[in-house]
């Protein structure tokens, strides 16, 4: 049945599944280390191993983004697209997630639309719902900025994450307010599949030969 409803999610038309997390009580240690990981002024960066994987995987990921995103978008300009993808990679790996499993929630959550605003109030990229904000006690930050939405909403799954054990369907259920149902996590996977898993790279060399390369790891 699951494999049924992932094949289907793939052929699905891209509508937004606006995220509604629903507000539990925190710990004081996870309200704290929640915190934390909002409140930090680093400039996004590229983190990879080499130079040329970070090109690699910025050159893929652009061209992937300006053909998935709308016509109209902010991302169609080359610079505000890789800001972006820059943003997505850094604030992924930062909260230990894989960037391409943040590419597809957004790409569901709100098909990259950084002024989306969901009927339940979830608002930007990831749709993160404002009482996340006095939850973790950063009251004065702006939801509909790129890299505070980016950053709210990679916390959030990572915390989720945690909850389930490492279980990312049952994660991406609490996500969506739907744990333990399965058409928003497929949906999800669905992007993955379809938009957003890692490929090998052809390169060209300095010295003029063509090789294949690994940005996935």
């Amino acid at each position: 049945m699951i494999k049924k409803i992932l094949f289907l999610a793939l052929w699905l038309p891209l509508v937004a599944y606006a995220g509604n997390q629903k507000e539990e009580a925190l710990s004081a240690d996870v309200q704290a280390t929640m915190h934390s990981a909002i409140i930090n002024p680093i400039q996004p960066h590229l983190v990879f191993s080499s130079t040329e994987k970070a090109n690699a995987w910025l050159h893929d990921m652009s061209e992937r983004l300006k053909k998935l995103a709308p016509k109209n978008s902010l991302v169609q300009d080359d610079f505000m697209r890789k800001r972006l993808l820059t943003t997505i990679q850094y604030e992924a790996v930062r909260a230990g997630l894989d960037p391409q499993m943040v590419l597809s929630l957004i790409t569901v959550e709100s098909r990259f639309n950084k002024y989306a605003i969901s009927s339940a109030g979830a608002q930007g990229l990831m749709q993160v719902m404002p009482f996340w904000l006095r939850q973790i006690g950063a009251a004065n930050q702006d939801l509909l900025n790129m890299q505070t939405n980016i950053r709210f909403g990679c916390t959030i799954l990572r915390h989720y994450l945690q909850l389930e054990k490492g279980n990312m369907f049952m994660a991406l259920g609490r996500y969506n307010g739907s744990r333990g149902q399965a058409t928003y996590p497929n949906l999800v996977f669905g992007a993955y599949e379809r938009y957003w898993k890692p490929a090998l790279v052809i390169t060209l060399s300095k010295n003029g030969e063509m090789k294949t390369l690994d940005y996935s790891n």
